[in-house]
């Protein structure tokens, strides 16, 4: 059974990775959980079966962390991961944790997951840096991306079977690739459309009683209309325009996967606003177009355009 691990919440991921270092270290590896400075760890204390190897397993305390991603073909090497140059990598943040568990003589062994891919050259940068600054021997520092997992995955084919991953607890995923071709038709024609907003477009219920229905906080919808108010216009007046039939189409298409999911998948819970903000994270992070500066806005604005004329979020 293969999995696409993009898809996985993080919840999924991490239970994916303990039924691997369970195979790794023993079945006495703790699970994920919330330690006092908001990071998630499992750990493992004794000697492993048989990792690195069996001839020469680690011992003492191994601490496992996942980092689970719900964008497309990632690796271990994109700038908001792992630099060097950069205070606000992943891995960076994580150093500090890593140090305070080193010094407390909490950690011995160090375990990094990711449904990314990794090369043996980010591989080696990586280890280094570990261990450099974290004064862990390189030894007890493995990274695992993708494609090791992959491999796991087939070495003990139990895994799939005994990992109970219900679809219904997954995240809410969509796919980017159509809003992302109408965006770039839009970006690219958007100076030939009106350029003011004298006369706002009404949404189709007030904008307040939506708002209500939806559960979307009064200071989040404020911010939300006022900076995204003035393209519905230029954005409706893109999609009416005959030439552009297919991208209506296409963004017809859109409205509908989004619509669904939303309903399907939005926790009890959950503000819009947070509706707002996962599928905005999401779209950037799935799509390199929707990734680029000037159509990280448009996204935003596309999606108030959604939300404004009802074609997402509930009316009544």
């Amino acid at each position: 059974m293969k999995f696409a691990y993009e898809d996985l919440s993080e919840s999924q991921f991490e239970d994916l990775v303990i039924f691997i270092c369970q195979k790794l270290l023993g079945v006495t590896v703790q699970g994920f959980s919330q330690g006092p400075d908001g990071g998630r760890d499992a750990k493992f204390i004794g000697t492993a079966e048989c990792c690195p190897s069996k001839n020469k397993p680690w011992t003492g305390t191994t601490i496992i962390q996942a980092k689970h991603t719900n964008g497309y073909n990632k690796n271990f090497a994109e700038s908001d991961f792992f630099s060097v140059s950069s205070k606000s990598t992943i891995i960076e943040k994580e150093i500090p944790r890593i140090v305070k568990l080193r010094e407390n003589k909490q950690l011995d062994n160090y375990m990094l997951f990711s449904n990314r891919r990794l090369s043996a050259i980010t591989e080696n940068e990586i280890q280094a840096h570990l261990s450099d600054k974290c004064d862990i021997p390189i030894e007890s520092v493995k990274l695992y991306g993708v494609e090791q997992i992959e491999i796991y995955m087939k070495t003990f084919p139990d895994i799939a079977e005994n990992l109970d991953i219900d679809p219904i607890d997954s995240p809410l995923i969509v796919s980017p690739d159509e809003l992302s071709e109408v965006i770039q038709a839009f970006s690219k024609n958007i100076d030939k459309l009106s350029e003011t907003l004298d006369d706002p477009p009404t949404p189709r219920i007030p904008y307040s009683t939506k708002n209500e229905i939806n559960n979307m906080s009064e200071e989040y919808a404020k911010s939300f209309r006022d900076k995204y108010l003035k393209e519905t216009i230029q954005i409706g007046e893109f999609l009416a325009a005959p030439e552009n039939r297919e991208f209506l189409k296409m963004y017809e298409s859109v409205i509908d996967e989004f619509e669904l999911k939303i309903i399907s998948k939005r926790k009890d819970y959950q503000t819009f606003d947070e509706v707002i903000e996962h599928l905005s994270k999401l779209l950037v992070t799935r799509d390199p177009i929707l990734r680029q500066r000037k159509h990280k806005r448009l996204t935003k604005a596309f999606i108030f355009y959604m939300y404004w004329h009802c074609d997402i979020g509930q009316t009544d």
